[in-house]
């Protein structure tokens, strides 16, 4: 029931809820953005949805036009405080998790859940095992288990086994707990970067 009808319809009426703040969010900082290197406001990428489904997910772009995309060595995004691709205004908006707030929409669309494993570009869903696959049942999240309790201080693997645990012990307390986390993991910038 709750993973089913309950967990939809509070998306939606939490992404309403914040809906002006994120109009909000993009008039402003969209302009810091702009102002610095003119580039575009909103980063578009592809990500992997429910079921292996494909989606374009929305970001407030913190890094360089056509910044290369560079891996570690377990597949995962590479990010540093002196990563020189990313923009002054992306530094903050990093730091302090603005640049997420954009997903909201996605969340409205269907794409995402306010609470879920973070979705990974389109090349992971070969690196998947199998044993893994159920967290793909699970719709991608703004935050989730690997964020509030690590962020990005995890490798690949770990991140997918904590999508697991979320996907098979999916509850309304334990998405509150990951709010109730992730508020403060943000507040306190613990774990922003997996380098």
């Amino acid at each position: 029931m709750y993973k089913l009808i309950i967990k939809r319809v509070f998306d939606i009426l939490f992404s309403l809820l914040f809906l002006p703040f994120v109009v909000l969010e993009i008039l402003i900082i969209g302009a810091f953005i702009k102002v610095e290197d003119g580039g575009p406001i909103i980063y578009k990428a592809e990500r992997i949805g429910k079921r292996g489904s494909l989606f374009t997910m929305y970001k407030l772009r913190s890094m360089k036009v056509n910044s290369p995309d560079i891996r570690l060595d377990d597949g995962s995004t590479y990010n540093a405080d002196d990563d020189d691709r990313v923009t002054k205004v992306g530094k903050f908006i990093r730091k302090t998790s603005l640049d997420e707030f954009p997903q909201f929409i996605n969340v409205l669309k269907g794409d995402m859940s306010v609470i879920g494993p973070r979705p990974d570009p389109p090349d992971w869903l070969d690196k998947y095992p199998k044993e893994y696959l159920e967290f793909l049942e699970v719709k991608p999240g703004i935050t989730g288990y690997n964020q509030a309790y690590f962020r990005n201080s995890v490798d690949g693997a770990t991140k997918m086994r904590n999508d697991l645990y979320y996907a098979k012990k999916i509850s309304f307390i334990l998405d509150l707990k990951i709010i109730l986390k992730t508020i403060v993991t943000i507040m306190f910038s613990k774990n922003v970067n997996h380098e």
